[in-house]
């Protein structure tokens, strides 16, 4: 008779167990990496009779190249397109022709068309001058209090965009196109701290410009078929020399800017570098001629 009730249980045999997890050489998933992208903040001015929007249309194409190649060097260019405040009337525009059907420029709606200031026929004084930089002072302190979407965080090939600070954020370099590259060379001069004493008149635009980019001075201007002020009020803007380092752009046939007018400028200009392209009076945004705005941007922000 068997014994089954007092003889030792045999333990079951384990269970096979099957592991999810796949095997291979593959490591495992890391956090991606945090890199440092800069912000290169730029103001873009526009030229007489233009507006922030119109001008952004006409260099969209730049834009979108000078993105392109800055990107490899973790430069975030971030552009802001500000429109003078001094509005024109059609009879201010050259070239403007009335439609069909109004008798004279004042029956014409106010038209689209905008100036960093008016120059005075008769006595040469540059007029709204004021009105244009205090506007110019508030765009910039707009820019440097807005949140930028550049730095998003989110995490791209691998790569994770480390975020910008607020007080960090000031304008980098400017941008401008005939009128506004005017403007772009006297910002940058007024933005030096060493420009020395300040003439009153001139004073309250000024301060207004340095409060606006929190003391500091840009790291570049580009100019396009731009000239210098001749007005004798403003040789203060040009003595000493511009030390901010510049690119001028001229066109071989442009007929609206004098060449002595934007030769004037380059040789005010301490560290000035000069690129001639073979058209007009305009921004030529194809590849070849904005490949050296690349350069100078990314040489002049990287050594700062």
């Amino acid at each position: 008779m068997g014994d089954s009730g007092n003889s030792a249980q045999q333990p079951a045999p384990a269970a096979a167990t099957t592991d999810t997890k796949a095997k291979g050489p593959w490591p495992a998933k890391t956090k991606p990496k945090v890199v440092e992208k800069k912000e290169v903040r730029i103001l873009m001015l526009h030229g007489y009779t233009q507006s922030g929007p119109l001008f952004r249309a006409k260099t969209r194409a730049m834009e979108k190249l000078i993105a392109k190649a800055l990107a490899p060097l973790n430069l975030v260019p971030v552009l802001f397109y500000p429109t003078a405040p001094n509005r024109l009337s059609p009879r201010d525009i050259p070239g403007y022709e009335l439609p069909a059907g109004a008798a004279s420029a004042e029956d014409v709606e106010d038209a689209d068309a905008w100036a960093w200031f008016r120059r005075d026929d008769a006595s040469g004084a540059y007029l709204l001058l004021e009105e244009g930089m205090r506007a110019l002072a508030a765009s910039m302190a707009e820019a440097n209090s807005a949140s930028s979407s550049s730095s998003s965080g989110e995490a791209e090939d691998g790569v994770e965009a480390a975020s910008v600070s607020g007080e960090d954020k000031v304008i980098d370099g400017v941008i401008g196109f005939s009128q506004g590259g005017a403007v772009a060379a006297m910002l940058a001069s007024a933005l030096e701290a060493d420009r020395g004493r300040i003439p009153r008149p001139h004073e309250g635009w000024v301060d207004a410009l340095r409060k606006a980019n929190r003391g500091r001075p840009l790291k570049f201007a580009v100019v396009y078929s731009g000239f210098y002020a001749p007005p004798h009020d403003l040789t203060w803007l040009y003595e000493p020399k511009v030390k901010t380092p510049t690119l001028h752009y001229f066109g071989s046939l442009d007929t609206v800017v004098d060449e002595s007018r934007g030769q004037g400028l380059v040789e005010r200009c301490e560290m000035p570098s000069v690129v001639v392209h073979p058209g007009g009076h305009y921004v030529p945004v194809n590849r070849e001629w904005v490949m050296p705005v690349v350069g100078f941007v990314s040489k002049c922000v990287r050594e700062d």
